[in-house]
């Protein structure tokens, strides 16, 4: 027998034994619902030298001298969330995209200087019984994460919403962007909004800052090359009434999945209440079919400060029927987005990949059956 058999047999004991394991656990984690899916810790990410000090409001002492105290002798939750040195993204959170979700935070916090001052505010459905279940899956793969979760009453846009292209865009949950002024507390005054199938790759402290000039409400990139015309129906063009909407701006498409938004002057402006306006005509005659975004644009478009490109390579997850592959637009990269009816994750299940969802992959938390433990 040549002295590598011994070596050879033992590899095949051991080989069938993992089979073995792996199959067990496949088999459970098949038999489980999507609310089964478990996720991995995340490393913890630390501040730079550079990054401020997060501090409380001033105090009075016993002389009655105001005085300023840590963060560590407060609750640092409560420090933070209304600190203006902090940077506040906002997510819409649920059990079908959590995967997506678990993915973006960890590329927040891997790409930025200051990870330790950002704080999270996640927006659930409040007809789903599902809080504690998404707040134990959080706070288990980031068990030093700052956030906090908002219950979006469904009920309130339900009877608003018309259906669209695609059943997924009609989900309550997809239009609670237009009440982040109503659900996050008063003393956020900026937010970052991220949709659920985004990866960062840069800073996000870079697009928090972003310079909101001219009292503007809203930064994002815009897409003056789409054809802008084709958001909105035959019936909105052909009506002079609806169509002077746009006389007098130049507006261009820009996606809603990323967005740097001023919470003080949306308030001021009753933005969520002009928006509603436009998805109550949408009732009574069709003048859109995409979702969420029409209103956005009847209110925003040719109206918010334009963002540099790569702050959402969007349309990686392809059309809204096929979700083909598509590649990235010419330029640099901060943020990728996977808008669109393919996610990653789905394709990467079915071994149906994308070239470029080999780039989401890395920031992927699920615990897959071949993931054994140590």
């Amino acid at each position: 027998m040549p002295p590598t058999r011994p070596f050879l047999v033992f590899g095949v004991v051991v080989f069938g034994l993992l089979i073995t394991i792996v199959s067990a656990t496949a088999t459970a984690t098949i038999d489980g619902s999507q609310s089964k899916q478990r996720f991995r810790e995340a490393p913890q990410f630390y501040n730079s030298e550079e990054c401020p000090k997060i501090v409380s409001t001033e105090f009075e002492d016993d002389d009655h001298q105001d005085v300023s105290l840590p963060s560590s002798a407060l609750d640092p939750d409560s420090v933070l969330v209304c600190s203006d040195e902090a940077v506040h993204v906002a997510m819409t959170l649920d059990l079908t995209y959590i995967r997506g979700s678990m993915a973006a935070i960890l590329s927040v916090l891997q790409h930025s200087s200051c990870p330790q001052n950002i704080y999270f505010h996640f927006v659930i459905s409040a007809t789903r019984s599902n809080a504690s279940e998404l707040h134990t899956t959080i706070s288990s793969s980031f068990p030093y994460l700052r956030f906090d979760l908002y219950p979006f009453d469904d009920s309130a846009v339900a009877g608003l919403i018309s259906t669209s292209i695609r059943s997924a865009l009609d989900c309550p949950l997809n239009y609670a962007r237009s009440y982040l002024a109503n659900l996050l507390p008063l003393c956020v005054g900026r937010v970052v909004y991220l949709d659920s199938d985004v990866v960062v790759v840069d800073d996000i402290s870079t697009l928090y800052n972003f310079n909101l000039v001219d009292d503007k409400v809203l930064a994002a990139p815009e897409y003056c090359n789409a054809n802008f015309t084709t958001y909105f129906t035959p019936t909105f063009w052909s009506n002079p009434s609806l169509s002077v909407t746009f006389a007098d701006r130049h507006a261009c498409y820009f996606n809603t999945g990323v967005m740097v938004i001023d919470l003080n002057r949306w308030r001021a402006g009753d933005y969520t209440r002009r928006i509603e306006e436009w998805m109550e005509l949408q009732k009574r005659m069709r003048i859109y079919e995409l979702g969420s975004l029409p209103p956005f644009l009847l209110v925003f478009g040719g109206n918010i400060v334009p963002v540099d490109h790569r702050w959402n390579q969007h349309g990686l997850g392809g059309d809204n029927f096929r979700g083909l592959c598509r590649d990235l637009h010419p330029g640099p990269v901060s943020l990728l987005h996977w808008s669109g009816k393919g996610k990653p994750w789905a394709r990467l299940d079915a071994n149906r990949p994308c070239p470029l969802d080999a780039l989401w992959a890395p920031y992927d938390l699920l615990q897959t059956p071949f993931a054994l433990d140590s």
